[in-house]
């Protein structure tokens, strides 16, 4: 059983411009710092920025949702606006509001109800998939539910320790993508579970351990199950 979104880890060709973005914009805490790679924390969920020099890569162009308190939307709208071309959406009573970080992942912040202050948690990401079919499967042995949709068969939005969405390529509000070789670390109770719910679909093992299990789902994406 999936519990918690451990970590999503991002391309970065530059890693200073990245650490101003996410530390100086976004206010977030950089609280590990390697030669090729910066950690900052959201909420329970670390945020990765990684240069491509290893594998994983991280996610490219990747599309993901950081929590809001309500009442500091207005507050987080004026601040940004200022020196970037915000865009707006809304899903039922709650805003989001979308920009872009240095290598061209369209940052969302949204409404969640969280205690803050400030960005508290992940609670979306979007991967790109060849197949929406195969890829809906997959996640569904690992314990997500698909609650949407969308039209022409372009998307599924699925929910777990966070929502996924999967997209076939298109782009979505503010131009956004679906991010392509995706670093995704679970917490899990039993990590060799999930390998065994999706030992026939798994594109490759990587790893396997009673603590850890690294594999890559059938688009390629890294998924790793921790304890």
């Amino acid at each position: 059983m999936l519990t918690g979104l451990s970590w999503l880890a991002l391309e970065a060709k530059y890693l200073e411009p990245a650490r101003s973005f996410y530390e100086e914009t976004l206010e977030l805490a950089c609280t590990a710092e390697r030669e090729d790679e910066l950690v900052f924390t959201a909420g329970e969920t670390d945020l990765v920025v990684r240069r491509p020099e290893a594998v994983p890569r991280g996610g490219l162009h990747t599309h993901y949702a950081f929590s809001i308190p309500d009442d500091e939307y207005d507050d987080w709208w004026d601040r940004l606006s200022a020196d970037y071309d915000l865009e707006e959406a809304r899903f039922g009573p709650a805003k989001s509001l979308y920009l872009y970080d240095p290598d061209g992942n369209c940052v969302e912040l949204g409404q969640q109800g969280v205690e803050g202050p400030g960005i508290d948690g992940i609670f979306e990401v979007v991967l790109e998939v060849e197949d929406l079919e195969r890829a809906e499967s997959f996640y569904a042995a690992l314990g997500f539910e698909t609650v949407d949709g969308g039209d022409e068969r372009k998307r599924i939005r699925m929910n777990g320790p966070m929502a996924l969405e999967l997209w076939e390529p298109h782009l979505g509000i503010a131009d956004a993508r679906g991010g392509v070789h995706v670093d995704l670390g679970f917490e899990s109770t039993e990590p060799t579970a999930e390998l065994e719910a999706v030992s026939d679909r798994v594109r490759r093992v990587d790893r396997v351990d009673d603590e850890e299990v690294v594999v890559r789902d059938p688009d390629g994406h890294f998924l790793t199950f921790t304890t």
